[in-house]
């Protein structure tokens, strides 16, 4: 009979805290760690939680809703929302009703109509860039870029880029070094600055009308099972759009600059041959998987011979999937030709994250317009990047030397 552990089997403790500081550069070697010895673990941070770490495993919890639920996504439990975020913590069968009118604003057949402006906004951001000799990449580009377009494509003010970061930032990541008090009362007071900027936008709009095209105005006109969706619902969308829209981007486009500053044989490679760049988008996006959600159990169940109980809450780093040597050949090796990459970084099943093309898209113009105009740069061995660890992993500062290599 295989021996069944549970939550107060002492071989699958781990002091793991998603939100630590302390173990932002060796994370990777933590989740390792977790996979060869205890694929389940169990963490008592945030009053207690599971930790999944084998690609298996977690795509199992991804392709099965019944017994995960999404209403619960995060650890601790909210970053500041008020009620469920949309459609992203709704489950079946509403979530698929939700995603039939939210699925269409991002289609791939939209999303290549931007290739141009969201081409155009690059090579702006480059030209400035390249007029100096060093730059905050984070502030200069990798912030900018997504938050450009993205607003953009939203049809909102480009001068509130600034608070709209700011707001996602602290929901993110809370106040850092603050206590789990603290935090909550920053994510909090965001939240509710976030809300009632977007209710105001939704009051002007109904008030006014608003641009058929625009996303909000879209969502304004939209129905749900025949009604018209609350102002709760919406605002619950717009909130979701936000935090996808302005932090996933920036991260991953931090990473992958990070890596080829530090790695300047893969960085050439891609430079010399710009076809690669489909390949390497998919593979920085497997490499450097930012998303670190969390599910809820709803039934008894066991999970890689660990017993979960109904209300037990597990987080399902896709960092740590990406990384299983089980299904990735290499995994800690980048190939800018690995093919296939089933690789888990935009989720899997019936919450694969509906920005998944738009962050293509922008990642696959932002690796082709940096490698072929900024070809050459470096870290600053003095000046070294800041990450931070969080369940959307991301980077702070990224100080960057252009036009010189290692």
């Amino acid at each position: 009979m295989t021996d069944v552990k549970d939550a107060s089997s002492p071989e699958i403790q781990r002091d793991f805290d998603i939100h630590s500081p302390d173990d932002v550069e060796g994370v990777y070697d933590t989740y390792a760690a977790m996979r060869s010895g205890c694929p389940v673990a169990h963490s008592p941070r945030y009053g207690g939680h599971f930790v999944a770490t084998r690609y298996d495993d977690i795509h199992d919890v991804l392709r099965n809703p019944g017994t995960y639920s999404s209403r619960t996504i995060n650890v601790p439990d909210s970053i500041g929302q008020d009620g469920e975020m949309i459609p992203i913590q709704i489950d079946p069968p509403d979530h698929s009703t939700y995603r039939g009118i939210i699925n269409p604003l991002f289609s791939p057949k939209r999303m290549r109509e931007l290739e141009p402006q969201i081409r155009a906004i690059a090579t702006e951001l480059l030209d400035t860039m390249l007029a100096e000799k060093k730059v905050d990449f984070v502030d200069a580009f990798a912030r900018e870029f997504p938050s450009q377009v993205f607003l953009a494509l939203m049809g909102w003010d480009l001068s509130d880029a600034p608070r709209l970061n700011e707001w996602t930032d602290t929901m993110v990541l809370g106040k850092p070094g603050a206590s789990e008090e603290e935090n909550e009362a920053v994510r909090e007071q965001a939240g509710m600055e976030v809300y009632a900027y977007f209710a105001q936008m939704i009051d002007d709009r109904m008030e006014n009308g608003g641009d058929a095209e625009d996303i909000t105005q879209i969502l304004i006109n939209s129905t749900f099972e025949g009604r018209e969706l609350t102002q709760f619902e919406i605002l619950n969308i717009l909130l979701l759009f936000m935090i996808g829209g302005l932090h996933t981007v920036q991260g991953q486009l931090a990473h992958t600059v990070i890596y080829m500053a530090e790695h300047p044989e893969v960085r050439r490679q891609l430079v010399g041959d710009l076809d690669l760049v489909p390949t390497a988008v998919e593979e920085m996006l497997r490499y450097e998987s930012a998303v670190c959600p969390a599910r809820e159990v709803t039934e008894d169940t066991v999970l890689n011979g660990v017993q979960l109980r109904s209300g037990d809450k597990i987080l399902i780093p896709f960092a740590a999937a990406n990384r299983d040597p089980e299904k990735f050949e290499d995994p800690d090796v980048v190939d800018l030709t690995r093919e296939p990459n089933p690789h888990l970084a935009f989720g899997a099943g019936n919450h694969r994250c509906v920005g998944s093309h738009l962050a293509r898209l922008e990642l696959r113009v932002a690796f082709e317009e940096i490698h072929k105009r900024m070809p050459d740069y470096r870290l600053d061995p003095a000046d070294p990047p800041v990450r931070h660890l969080s369940q959307v992993k991301g980077v702070v500062s990224l100080p960057l030397i252009i036009g010189e290599s290692l």
